[in-house]
């Protein structure tokens, strides 16, 4: 039998519910700047896309400790321009840096070393070396709770490391992506193993038939 787990009521022992969601989320670095121009890159793993057309994405951000907004969120609800990068094998020390709360005027991007031309279709700058970024604006806020906001974003352009990308086809190479997730907790994993499985028809299924 397996266990009941209720995480509503889980306050009393730290139950990471991330644990028993769906394996795994990809690990994002989210630059957004304040009011007075400071970069902020914050690292999110309660993550995914929504839709297709439009293209929109969601992201899960939690309030600090102490119960005020992160930096992430207060940047994005002021002056909404987003950029959002999927984490390669290479940015996981970059990423763990900019895990780190610094204080508000403090550029997490400049202490971590990371290289950030201006974006293309939004005033925030995007991370040279990830894989694949993603220039989006934001076009709602859902709060889920009193210390927990759902944040949805459009994306306006996605960049994709050159390599990465089949001219022909614009598929993406999603082994040579080599995408950080996180499992739960401080537990992360590479994006190495894959396999495809093409579903029958009705009438193949019927018949008895397998899909190779």
């Amino acid at each position: 039998m397996k266990d009941q787990l209720e995480p509503p009521s889980m306050k009393s022992r730290a139950f990471d519910f991330a644990e028993l969601t769906p394996k795994e989320r990809y690990k994002l670095l989210i630059i957004t700047v304040s009011e007075d121009g400071t970069p902020n890159a914050g690292s999110f793993s309660f993550f995914n896309i929504l839709t297709h057309d439009p293209a929109i994405m969601a992201v899960g951000i939690e309030q600090k400790p102490d119960g005020t907004p992160k930096d992430t969120a207060a940047n994005i609800l002021t002056t909404r321009d987003v950029t959002v990068h999927i984490s390669d094998q290479a940015l996981v020390d970059g990423m763990e840096t900019c895990s780190i709360r610094f204080p508000a005027d403090v550029d997490g991007l400049a202490v971590a070393g990371l290289e950030t031309p201006p974006g293309d279709t939004v005033r925030r700058p995007r991370i040279l070396a990830a894989p694949a970024a993603f220039e989006c604006h934001l076009t709602q806020t859902v709060p889920v709770s009193p210390a927990r906001t759902i944040v949805l974003r459009q994306v306006r352009r996605m960049l994709v490391r050159e390599t990465l990308v089949d001219a022909e086809f614009l598929h993406v190479d999603q082994l040579g992506i080599d995408a950080v997730g996180r499992l739960g907790g401080y537990l992360h994993a590479r994006q190495l193993d894959q396999f495809e499985r093409v579903p029958p028809t009705a009438e193949q299924f019927m018949a008895g038939m397998k899909v190779d």
